[in-house]
This record gives structure tokens, C-alpha cells and sequence, in this order.
């Protein structure tokens, strides 16, 4: 935002108070400043808990590449397939599962059991709560 140059008057009360007189429309800017400070605080604030409290649990978090595949539209089990530089028949091959199973895993036109996403996720090398 573009500062502003100020027409504000300095009145000085007989008790030596100085009052600041300016026009309301950069009185409401000034308002509207303060309140977007506020609210930008309070999202820091509640970021800062948030990455304490996912500290605390013990998680991990995805790495950036996973995320950012994410991000442009892939599944996570794709996604981290992806990033591991596996193809889908070398994932499934690892985990014991077909390679037409992991495909609707992965397109989300099948889930699979605790057993299955497990095995999934030790042949990924994850931890498990990444698939789960």
C-alpha cells in the first residue's frame, strides 16, 4: 500500500496536550490499516500454534515435493509414489498388491484395508499415518 501524505493539524489544548485533527476519509484508512495489522497478527499467532502443536504430536511433515503435487491436483499415494520415482507396478510388486488395484487406489475408485495401506506404506518408505 502506497503511503499517503498525511493533512493532519496539531492543536496543542492550554494543558499542553497535543491533538491530532485530520479529515475522517484518512481516519478511516488509518482505521482499516490498524484492523488489517490486527487480523494479520492473529494469523501469525494462529500459525505459530498450529506448527507448536504439530511439533508436539511427533508428526512429520510431507516433504515439498509431495505437497506441491498435491497442490497441482495428484492424490497423496500418487503423489508420494511419485516422489519416491517408482512406477505403479514396482509399488505394487513391493507391497504385494496388483498394479490395476493401486491404479483405483490411486484414483480413488477403491479403498484400501488397513493391511493393504500399511504394506503400501512400507514399501514407500512413510510413515503410516501418511496413508492411512
Amino acid at each position: 500500500m502506497k503511503a499517503q501524505r498525511m493533512n493532519a493539524q496539531i492543536i496543542t489544548t492550554p494543558a499542553g496536550e497535543e491533538l491530532i485533527v485530520l479529515p475522517k476519509a484518512q481516519y478511516d484508512r488509518l482505521i482499516a490499516r490498524v484492523a488489517e495489522m490486527e487480523e494479520d497478527e492473529a494469523d501469525g499467532a494462529a500459525y505459530d500454534a498450529a506448527k507448536a502443536a504439530f511439533i508436539a504430536s511427533g508428526a512429520r511433515a510431507l516433504p515439498a515435493e509431495v505437497s506441491q503435487l498435491m497442490l497441482k491436483g495428484e492424490n497423496l499415494l500418487r503423489a508420494l509414489r511419485t516422489w519416491r520415482g517408482m512406477t505403479q507396478v514396482a509399488l505394487a510388486e513391493k507391497a504385494g498388491i496388483r498394479q490395476s488395484f493401486l491404479s483405483d487406489l490411486e484414483a480413488k475408485r477403491r479403498h484400501g484395508s488397513p493391511k493393504t495401506l500399511s504394506a503400501l506404506a512400507l514399501a514407500l518408505d512413510v510413515p503410516k499415518d501418511w496413508i492411512a
